[in-house]
């Protein structure tokens, strides 16, 4: 006898209870984030006024549905604007979100790209969001850990360019902007005809790329010098107080080095002006003169520390052409293009990863409080970290602000006081262990070799501060509180990694990056809210 099977019936009036509230149960996501979204001051994300200033035309979305579809969508994965569109007919919590007045994708993909580009709305969001958690009583500071990941950015390593092929390619653009200028008054006279065609006429063409990209190159060089010109007067100041300066910089060693032989050669030189002009002052007055075994050798580049001078000079000089000589090597040993600009997104770049290899993305900065909570967030382009650190502190102590004015009771604000900040190696610097802010503990290399006390790295000896911090990750309490930055802080990459889906980013440029990163962060604080079973008054 066959199985028996449940009855098909697709002529049932109602697939779903006419009463929207009953399509999800009671305490679903998507319940929990119209009340969140409806709880915040969304003016900074209403709809503006068009550009000769008029408000006419097709009402417009409310922003607290348009901002409850990106909340959710972001909170489950899907950041597409069109699967949005799609899950809106589709989905029945997408549904409710937009009241099944569903929103066509070009809508949504509009208002992600202006707000994200936005930094006063979608932090501000961020702000109002950490209120909302310290209400929900979520803001343990006494541990928070600090670090970075490398997210791809919406952009293909194949489309860098060098500096010399971004020339070419601008170059090209330019001779078909004239070539069509020559063709439309050809055809037209001294009519207007038409517009350039978009490509041309566009702001955000890849024009306007091509030439943010060489900006970039451009920057990226100047910045290197300024770098250079910092260090050797940082060097001279060094010298000038007394304090030890080891080596010279070596782009300005052999400058330096030209100096400290001028300076020799001029203190000699006057030695014996001053001689000769005592021993002729002498001689009018009857004197037999000076006695010439007083007289300073002559001339004066045969004094020794003029000689040692010179031979200093002599020396910087081969130590800065042999550098020059490495540099070539290297430049004609080296398998890739040299430095290069993306013309997709030129505000990317390529970002070594663990494991090796390189992706085009960006360097994605978050600080999490030992409950999970993040507290501030930042994107750079540059593949280190230590630069971030003083920013992020202050993020910190702000997002600390934040949570203790809003605890509830005298033992949340105790524990919303901003405790020790945990960081990796990347962050070690002799200005992120000294600079103002609070407690910190900043690897000093690997986390396996951390018990091993102060040691030397490099061949030279390390600071008094690192030495410092050295000493006491080597020693308890220290040992214990540094292991749990990786729980803390890495952790939640993971989450936002895997579970989440976030590994590339949708927006295009550093503003709009930086709005989705903080966005992103603002979604997990959301959820962590959500966690708890507090529901926004």
């Amino acid at each position: 006898m066959a199985k028996g099977y449940r009855p098909v019936s697709r002529d049932q009036p109602f697939l779903l209870p006419p009463d929207m509230r009953d399509w999800l149960p009671e305490g679903h996501l998507a319940w929990f984030v119209i009340e969140a979204v409806g709880a915040l001051d969304l003016s900074r994300f209403a709809a503006g006024k068009t550009p000769r200033g008029s408000l006419a035309g097709r009402a417009a979305y409310d922003p607290r549905v348009l901002l409850g579809l990106l909340v959710y969508g972001y909170a489950t994965g899907v950041r597409s604007s069109r699967r949005i569109e799609r899950a809106c007919e589709e989905d029945v919590a997408f549904r409710v979100i937009c009241a099944q007045d569903v929103p066509d994708h070009a809508t949504i993909a509009r208002f992600r790209r202006e707000r994200f580009a936005d930094p006063g709305a979608v932090e501000g969001l961020f702000a109002q969001v950490l209120v909302l958690a310290a209400r929900a009583g979520l803001g343990r500071l006494g541990l928070i850990a600090l670090d970075g990941t490398k997210i791809a950015a919406s952009a293909s390593k194949d489309a860098n360019r060098t500096e010399e092929r971004l020339r070419e390619l601008a170059r090209q653009i330019l001779a078909e902007a004239e070539a069509v200028d020559g063709a439309e008054d050809e055809l037209y006279g001294d009519a207007r005809g038409d517009e350039l065609p978009p490509e041309l006429a566009d702001p955000v063409t890849r024009r306007e790329r091509i030439t943010a990209a060489l900006e970039g190159l451009r920057a990226e060089r100047e910045q290197a010098g300024r770098d250079e010109r910092a260090k050797a007067a940082e060097f001279r100041a060094r010298r000038a107080s007394g304090r030890r300066t080891g080596p010279a910089p070596l782009a300005a060693a052999v400058q330096l080095a030209r100096e400290k032989l001028d300076r020799a050669t001029a203190a000699q030189q006057a030695r014996i002006d001053d001689w000769q002009a005592r021993d002729n002052a002498a001689r009018p007055a009857g004197g037999k003169g000076l006695d010439r075994r007083t007289r300073p050798r002559s001339p004066a580049s045969e004094h020794v520390r003029v000689r040692q001078a010179a031979a200093r000079l002599e020396k910087a000089k081969a130590r800065a052409a042999e550098a020059e000589r490495k540099a070539a090597g290297r430049e004609a040993a080296r398998k890739g293009p040299g430095p290069v600009a993306n013309i997709t997104d030129p505000h990317s770049h390529l970002m070594p990863v663990r494991g090796g290899g390189f992706i085009q993305g960006y360097n994605a900065q978050a600080a999490r409080s030992a409950d999970g909570l993040c507290l501030g967030v930042m994107v750079t382009a540059q593949t280190t970290d230590y630069s971030c650190f003083p920013p992020m502190l202050e993020k910190i102590t702000a997002a600390g602000g934040i949570l203790r004015a809003h605890a509830r009771g005298p033992l949340r604000r105790l524990t919303a006081r901003t405790g020790i900040v945990l960081a990796d190696a990347g962050y070690l610097s002799q200005a992120n262990l000294t600079c103002p802010g609070p407690d910190r503990l900043i690897a000093t290399g690997k986390t396996r070799n951390l018990t091993a006390g102060p040691a030397r790295s490099g061949g030279t000896a390390r600071s008094q501060a690192v030495l410092d911090m050295a000493a006491r990750l080597a020693s308890y309490p220290g040992n214990i509180t540094y292991r749990q930055r990786g729980p803390i802080a890495e952790g939640h990459f993971g989450n936002t990694k895997h579970n989440h889906g976030f590994r590339r980013f949708s927006m295009r440029g550093m503003a709009r990056v930086n709005g989705e990163w903080t966005f992103q962060n603002t979604i997990e604080n959301l959820l962590k809210i959500h966690a708890t079973g507090w529901h926004p008054a």
